[in-house]
């Protein structure tokens, strides 16, 4: 419950299943951060599945956000923490409230941040959600989970999926504790970016998540799940840049940076395996879920299809230019000649290079490049869950944002991530900053941001973004653009080159 102060300048105090909290009011909000859902993931609870949180006494300062877990900073410090705390209480969740009232019942919604299952944290001030939670007249709830090795790698006798347990155990603490900060735990939406969504995705068929969130949004789902078989091969590949095995015995005394360090030394490396790990190769991620038949039992799009999360609403979908966020990021934007764009096309296209090059008679070998890995990677994907979760009974609502990034003259185009500042509403955060040129957004920028928000929480209260749920007829969707519009899904040739394909778990093709 919530303590009552003397008078309204009384910091916030309420109480958790593990102990009271105290908050502070923030442009009218009450924002509480850093609070514990589970133990640190160290000693002898490190590679376990997530452990209830210890109970404190007192009252506990929920000031500052909790340390960022063990990452790879990334490209040029494009994202990652910056004068982030220390210390290893890495499992923590943060409330953006309007108000911790228990009576209040307000929809919930709580953010999975991406980073290639490799780096990013809650704290990062891109995902500072207070005009979410204000637009919106709803509670917001970020959480940190295991990145890396530490979450994702294959490590003999320890439990799969371990980053993918500590978002089910931040649900279920949200499940246990939002009404207290002013929260319907009935109406729990879930939501996330990148690997996020691949997150949101997994969690939509896991077992062990059902029942903890009545709704989900999917922005850029990546098509990227391992089987257990080229988890296993990553995992030794991973433990061998240490010198050793991958298993528990041989790596529990290892500090968190030495297995940040081994997947930074493999990385680079993995575009010369593709005769080994396939499509996985290039990606140059040696992270993903992994389809581990125990608590990710198959791939998402099996599970949809079969009516596993009938009864949860969704909303899937992607930018139009995905991939030139990375090919601007390598310094190779607009340079991809026929060489690299074949072998793309080779790699990826279901119907082989042929296929693409017919369907896309008059586009340059930069742009068949482009359209490939964006295709393959983020938007087939998004769109195959939504029809997934169609065939097997569901309701989906699907979008693509086709509005460019203002920076560089809209070179960009509608790239990866873009979607994420037009949420937030932070435009001087993280990748934002390669977008919007670290300029101030502009009033189209600011309109299509308000309508972000708009659309995402009057789902998360009713189900309804806004326009309609998407059949296998009309295939009608949200164009989010500078004029946004419903109209027939937009890359219908795209679609129609992988209409019937699988996105099955990625597999071993030889051994190492």
């Amino acid at each position: 419950m919530t303590i009552p102060g003397p008078d309204e300048s009384v910091e916030p105090v309420v109480r958790t299943s593990s102990g009271a909290v105290r908050g502070r009011t923030e442009d009218g909000l009450t924002v509480f951060r850093g609070i514990p859902f589970a133990q640190p993931p160290v000693g002898d609870a490190r590679f376990a599945a997530p452990r209830r949180p210890r109970p404190w006494d007192g009252i506990r300062d929920a000031y500052a956000f909790g340390p960022p877990p063990p990452q790879d900073l990334g490209a040029a410090g494009t994202v990652g923490p910056s004068d982030a705390p220390g210390g290893d209480d890495w499992l923590t969740v943060n409330v953006w409230t309007p108000d911790p009232d228990p009576a209040a019942h307000r929809p919930v919604m709580v953010w999975i941040h991406g980073g290639a299952y490799k780096m990013g944290h809650s704290g990062s001030p891109a995902y500072d959600a207070r005009r979410i939670a204000a637009d919106g007249d709803l509670v917001v709830v970020t959480l940190n989970y295991r990145l890396g090795m530490e979450g994702f790698a294959h490590i003999e006798a320890a439990p799969a999926n371990r980053g993918l347990l500590d978002q089910i155990a931040a649900l279920v603490w949200v499940q246990e504790n939002i009404a207290a900060f002013g929260g319907d735990p009935g109406r729990v939406t879930v939501f996330g970016e990148s690997a996020g969504a691949g997150s949101v995705a997994a969690l939509l068929a896991m077992p062990r998540a059902a029942g903890l969130f009545r709704r989900a949004i999917a922005q850029s789902v990546p098509g990227t799940f391992f089987s257990a078989e080229l988890a296993a091969d990553i995992g030794a590949a991973l433990a061998a840049e240490l010198g050793l095995r991958p298993t528990v015995e041989d790596l529990a005394d290892l500090t968190p940076d030495q297995l940040v360090k081994a997947g930074q030394a493999l990385a680079p490396k993995m575009p010369g395996q593709v005769a080994r790990w396939g499509q996985a190769a290039p990606t140059i991620t040696p992270y993903a879920p992994v389809v581990d038949g125990e608590f990710l039992p198959v791939t998402p799009w099996q599970a949809l299809a079969s009516g596993a999360a009938r009864d949860v609403e969704l909303i899937a979908g992607h930018n139009r230019d995905e991939n030139r966020l990375f090919t601007a990021m390598a310094g190779k934007l607009g340079e991809i000649g026929e060489d690299r764009a074949s072998a793309a096309l080779r790699l990826y296209a279901p119907g082989g290079e042929a296929a693409y090059r017919a369907a896309f008679p008059d586009a340059s070998a930069n742009d068949l490049y482009e359209r490939v890995q964006t295709d393959w990677l983020f938007a087939m994907p998004s769109l195959h869950l939504a029809e997934a979760h169609l065939a097997g009974g569901g309701r989906s609502h699907v979008y693509e944002l086709t509005w460019p990034a203002p920076a560089y003259g809209g070179a960009l185009g509608a790239c990866h991530a873009l979607d994420v500042p037009l949420l937030f509403g932070a435009f001087q955060a993280d990748l934002a900053l390669l977008q919007f040129g670290g300029a101030e957004p502009s009033a189209e920028a600011l309109a299509l941001s308000a309508r972000f928000r708009s659309s995402w929480t009057a789902f998360a209260r009713t189900g309804d973004p806004g326009w309609p749920a998407y059949d296998t007829q009309r295939r009608l969707v949200q164009v989010l653009d500078a004029e946004p519009a419903v109209a027939p899904y937009p890359e219908e040739a795209s679609r129609r080159l992988w209409e019937g394909y699988e996105f099955a778990p990625l597999p071993l093709l030889a051994e190492g």
